[in-house]
């Protein structure tokens, strides 16, 4: 099929010549990894036993933000770093990482006053090097004005301040990044699983023995360094490979519903939960995402509960002025995530489980030419990225391009250019009535200079332009786009990953959607109808019982 030909290209080249460095784990820590070192000259490749994207990295709040939370715990340093790797990924990414308005409510009888927390947010805002709006303290009667939705009986007033958001899905940001490794020479595949990697002592090679786990055929992957990269599994594939580390992993379990639409205003509402949590009301297109709970668990397998939708659903209705109380029947759908974090020695306390950060860690261990990349979060991923080729440098790796720029969108020229034939064209007219944006700047978004592509096939038949599945955003032409070039192995790949049409669709209306069989046939082909009956497990049981 057409659509394997990219991976089955990549599965090939995975057994060739010894590869200077192999990552495993395709999440952001992976991607970020890949992406930096291919486009500094290393030869690399990257495996993920699942789809790329598929655990932590796709469950995320969306937000790429400064981590001003930990003002409260005076990690001034932690905060300044995550300002200016925010910073920066507005900047390199204006298209993706946009500013955006947090809407802060302070209710009365708080551990901190509002005017302490105004002042906070322009420390924040100093830190952040003034580089987004300044902040703006509220009272009652102007939340009341701006956001009518929000609750204001209880509130002592609030503030405003910048973060910044993805304006797309987590896991689509990632798959960017793999996209602009593979372009630079990286070999990579998703459901591939390392079984195992041992260094050999004669010439100090990792032997990775691996099964791509979709024929169940076994390889053998050769690399000079191997770099963990696999986020809250990370500890157990050290254990399994017999590499000790200083760091470890603890785990905090977060959730979030998806909604219709609550509020018309392009902002974040941000209260303080039940909990003293920070929980949010976020955008995503046409819909509204809400969370987060933050509970400990011990392992990384988490599902949402019926406790953890109630805590959502109470702290939101306490906090909205809703026609009615949201319930689980206006829940899309959900997302569940451990966050992984990092502590160093025999472990934390709960009270220190309680305070600690999202910061990152890379553990090395030269004698073994290995790295274990712990922690991080979506924010810091620029920073990982840069640490990495630094690191994999101080371990042997020659970097001929060590000083190219490796991240970023395409340059103003190809941007000018694509929006140029875009309004000759007039492709914003062709604009589903369900979008949320612009097609001309979705497209440009989510693909850069492989829009300009797309744009010929519209012009060629304008039926490439129309939604394939009602109420969703995405068109007929980025089919084939995914088919191509996007390692497609199941259907939640594209669903959940490569689009975010799961998070904003409901699964009924999927199902009942003419263009999910046509992708399916562009996609798999004569499995079309195994692949639908894999991600909808339920019908079948339903034709069973009818």
């Amino acid at each position: 099929m057409p659509g394997r030909k990219l991976r089955e290209t990549m599965l090939g080249k995975l057994t060739a010549a010894p590869f200077d460095a192999l990552i495993l784990g395709g999440g952001i820590n992976g991607a970020v990894s890949a992406a930096a070192l291919a486009a500094r000259g290393a030869k690399v490749a990257l495996i993920d036993r699942g789809d790329f994207a598929s655990v932590t990295s796709q469950q995320s709040s969306n937000l790429a933000w400064g981590g001003i939370k930990y003002l409260e715990s005076f990690e001034f340093a932690l905060v300044r770093k995550l300002c200016r790797a925010r910073n920066e990924l507005i900047r390199a990414y204006p298209s993706t990482v946009q500013e955006i308005r947090f809407f802060t409510s302070v209710a009365r009888g708080f551990r901190h006053g509002r005017f302490k927390l105004w002042l906070g947010a322009w420390l924040y805002w100093l830190i952040g090097s003034f580089f987004t709006r300044r902040p703006r303290l509220l009272s009652v009667a102007e939340i009341a004005r701006e956001e009518p939705i929000v609750e204001t009986a209880g509130l002592t007033g609030g503030f405003e301040y910048s973060d910044a958001y993805l304006h797309d899905n987590d896991a689509r940001f990632v798959w960017g990044l793999l996209r602009s490794a593979l372009d630079r020479g990286c070999i990579a595949a998703n459901y591939v699983e390392a079984l195992g990697s041992s260094r050999s002592p004669s010439d100090g090679v990792w032997l990775t023995r691996a099964r791509e786990n979709v024929s169940g055929r076994e390889l053998q992957i050769r690399s000079r360094l191997l770099i963990n990269a696999c986020g809250p599994y990370a500890d157990a594939v050290n254990a399994r490979d017999g590499v000790p580390t200083a760091h470890r992993h603890v785990f905090s379990k977060g959730i979030h519903i998806l909604v219709d639409r609550l509020t018309s205003n392009r902002r974040v509402l941000t209260f303080f939960a039940d909990d003293g949590r920070l929980f949010f009301v976020i955008p995503m297109g046409g819909k509204t995402c809400i969370g987060t709970t933050d509970t400990r668990v011990e392992r990384p397998e988490v599902e949402v509960t019926p406790e953890d939708r109630r805590f959502v659903l109470d702290n939101i209705n306490k906090r909205l002025r809703l026609p009615r109380p949201l319930s689980e029947a206006d829940i899309i759908a959900e997302r569940c995530g451990v966050r992984p974090l990092v502590v160093q020695g025999a472990g934390a306390s709960d009270r220190d489980w309680m305070q600690l950060s999202r910061k990152h860690a890379i553990e090395t261990d030269a004698a073994r030419g290995h790295l274990t990349i712990f922690g991080g979060k979506l924010t810091d991923c620029l920073n990982v990225g840069n640490e990495i080729c630094a690191l994999v440098q101080r371990l042997g790796v020659t970097l001929p391009y060590a000083q190219r720029r490796w991240y970023g969108e395409p340059p103003a020229a190809m941007r000018e250019e694509y929006f140029h034939q875009a309004r000759l064209m007039d492709l914003d007219s062709l604009t589903s009535k369900h979008s949320s944006e612009k097609l001309s700047t979705r497209l440009w978004r989510r693909y850069g200079s492989e829009a300009l592509p797309m744009l010929d096939a519209i012009r060629r038949d304008p039926q490439q332009a129309e939604v394939i599945i009602e109420t969703s955003e995405y068109i007929r032409c980025e089919l084939d786009e995914a088919m191509r070039r996007e390692m497609v192995v199941k259907l939640e790949d594209f669903l959940r990953r490569r689009s975010k049409i799961a998070l904003v669709v409901r699964r009924e209306e999927i199902w009942r959607a003419a263009g999910l069989r046509e992708a399916c046939r562009i996609f798999f082909g004569d499995e079309a109808e195994a692949r639908i009956a894999e991600y909808f497990p339920e019908k079948s049981a339903e034709a069973r019982t009818a």
